[in-house]
């Protein structure tokens, strides 16, 4: 890894807010060594968490653009994020079988 002052690498600043600061501050290892532990788990996503997050939120898109004006729209992305999955089922009963097929796919390996 090449220092931060390299010119060939140069630094990278990032903004937080102040507590998020106060957060990382108060870690037992640093705020950088923090950081890069986050950044590390993140991209592991060993528990399946980033990607369950990117199928809820790519499925939420679908349902707002395929069945936005659909009955029971609110509740079904109150559902989706709440990740109960049988009050989904019931919120897009009525809805086109493929866009509930659809939302199925996208939910089925999250």
């Amino acid at each position: 890894m090449s220092p931060p002052n390299n010119p060939l690498h140069p630094a990278r600043h990032i903004r937080l807010f102040d507590r998020h600061w106060a957060w990382l501050e108060a870690q037992p290892i640093g705020a950088g060594a923090t950081l890069r532990r986050l950044v590390e788990r993140a991209c592991r996503d060993i528990d399946g968490h980033y990607r369950k997050a990117a199928a809820k939120e790519a499925c939420y898109f679908h349902m707002r653009d395929a069945a936005g004006d659909r009955p029971q729209f609110e509740e079904a992305a109150r559902a989706l994020f709440a990740d109960d999955r049988s009050r989904l089922r019931q919120c897009i009963a009525a809805w086109p079988e493929e866009v509930r097929t659809r939302i199925e796919a996208m939910l089925g390996g999250a």
